[in-house]
């Protein structure tokens, strides 16, 4: 691989419906490179096949991978190192192929934080929900403590992981686990679904539709379909929402920038994003 040539890629499942092949290739376009960015849908995987995975990636001359659902925490102990902010999150979703060495760092939590800024800007403060304490939980709870917020709550479908988060939490804002949606929804000023459901083909919501009202704001993790159940009957409750759009474009952005040394147009990955969208809406339609 050189600087005008390089492979990256996506491991996880399900993956197909992944907008990153778009958004990096286009992105290295914009820069006058070529990146090929190969989708490894694996399901299933258990520790010996990421490890083959992992070592196959240093060997075939990747710049790195990006890393989603189900492995963004059962990759960490696998890899050669972490930067500090992905230590303490506890989750991964990029790993840079430096020498011979795995990295692995989080743009989960910088693309939230980015996302999620101008939200909170214009929406009154108060306690956070958040559903789901898995690998992409975690890095927003950690985005939404770097941003000062005043109080998370935490919900898991395993109230241990819930458990686990907060403490890791502790000392840096007043920080909860919840034994029920309702209990961490209740009197909350903002919402974020971090989990999978909600995403193509499931058509569940994390959160009752009877439990959202306008005054809150809601943000969903998931990106496909951009509307999920949760977003739309929050939107239909009159309450301020946000899709998974821009944290999808944000990490991506700076998962290329950690692979390359180069820093993408982000309009160009956005328009790319958009395009994966719309065809999709339009073969669905």
């Amino acid at each position: 691989m050189t600087r005008n040539r390089f492979l990256a890629g996506l491991l996880g499942y399900p993956i197909a419906h992944s907008a990153a092949p778009a958004m990096h290739e286009q992105a290295a376009a914009a820069l006058g490179a070529h990146c090929h960015y190969q989708l490894i849908e694996v399901p299933g995987a258990g520790r010996d096949d990421l490890r083959a995975m992992l070592e196959g990636i240093r060997r075939l001359g990747f710049v790195g991978v990006n890393v989603t659902f189900p492995y963004k925490e059962a990759v960490v102990d696998l890899l050669d190192d972490l930067v500090p902010d992905a230590r303490a999150i506890g989750a991964v979703n990029t790993i840079v192929v430096d020498g011979s060495r795995l990295i692995g760092h989080n743009t989960d939590a910088s693309g939230f934080a980015r996302a999620i800024q101008p939200l909170l800007a214009t929406t009154p403060r108060g306690a956070i929900a958040l559903i789901g304490a898995g690998g992409v939980g975690k890095a927003i709870a950690f985005a939404l403590a770097g941003l000062g917020i005043g109080e998370l709550r935490i919900f898991d479908s395993d109230p241990a992981r819930a458990a686990q988060l907060a403490d890791r939490l502790q000392g840096a804002i007043a920080v909860r686990s919840a034994a029920s949606v309702e209990a961490v929804v209740d009197g909350a000023a903002g919402l974020v679904n971090a989990t999978p459901v909600g995403m193509l083909p499931n058509r569940d919501t994390p959160v009752p539709d009877t439990l959202l009202h306008p005054a809150m704001w809601v943000a969903d993790a998931v990106y496909s379909p951009l509307w999920t159940p949760l977003l739309s009957a929050a939107k239909a409750k009159g309450a301020e929402v946000m899709t998974g759009r821009d944290l999808a474009i944000g990490a991506a952005a700076d998962a290329f920038a950690l692979f390359t040394g180069m820093t993408p147009s982000v309009a160009a990955m956005g328009n790319a994003f958009d395009a994966v969208m719309a065809a999709r809406y339009a073969a669905s339609a």
